[in-house]
């Protein structure tokens, strides 16, 4: 089995985008990681009221800094997602291992970390005019599932 994608969620504030996210992750053996400061609280009876009963299942880290996630991942292919980059997620060749970096639902990725990551900065395009971005867990769906794609050969 080779190695596994991860995910990683800047400062995520909806739980049930987390949520949906980590059923996600487990469902597809995705490694989830939560960084900075989380909008809602990880204790299990909050998981729980936001829908998130299968929780043991799922493979995460927390980091209190996205240097410290950096540094978790030092060696691996880390992409971030914004609506503000210029190469589209589908022009990269993902490998086992890569972590996929989203900002928060109301503030996204900081422009110098998206800046930092240059080619490696992604977007996932939308067509039609007056929305400013996807929804976070249907945005890490489209994503995870092109690197799996990739990756797996699914």
């Amino acid at each position: 089995m080779s190695e596994p994608l991860h995910v990683a969620l800047w400062e995520p504030e909806i739980p049930p985008n987390t949520g949906n996210i980590a059923r996600l992750c487990a469902a597809t053996g995705t490694v989830l990681h939560l960084i900075g400061r989380i909008g809602f609280r990880l204790d299990e009876r909050s998981l729980q009221r936001a829908g998130v009963d299968y929780w043991k299942a799922v493979l995460w880290e927390r980091h209190d800094a996205l240097e410290e996630f950096e540094e978790r991942m030092r060696g691996a292919r880390l992409y971030c997602f914004s609506a503000h980059a210029k190469q589209c997620y589908t022009g990269v060749a993902y490998q086992a291992g890569d972590g996929l970096l989203f900002g928060g639902e109301s503030h996204g990725l900081p422009a110098g970390v998206i800046e930092r990551y240059g080619d490696r900065a992604l977007h996932i395009p939308m067509t039609a005019g007056g929305v400013r971005s996807l929804n976070l867990a249907t945005a890490v769906g489209i994503a995870l599932y092109e690197a799996l794609r990739q990756v797996n050969g699914w």
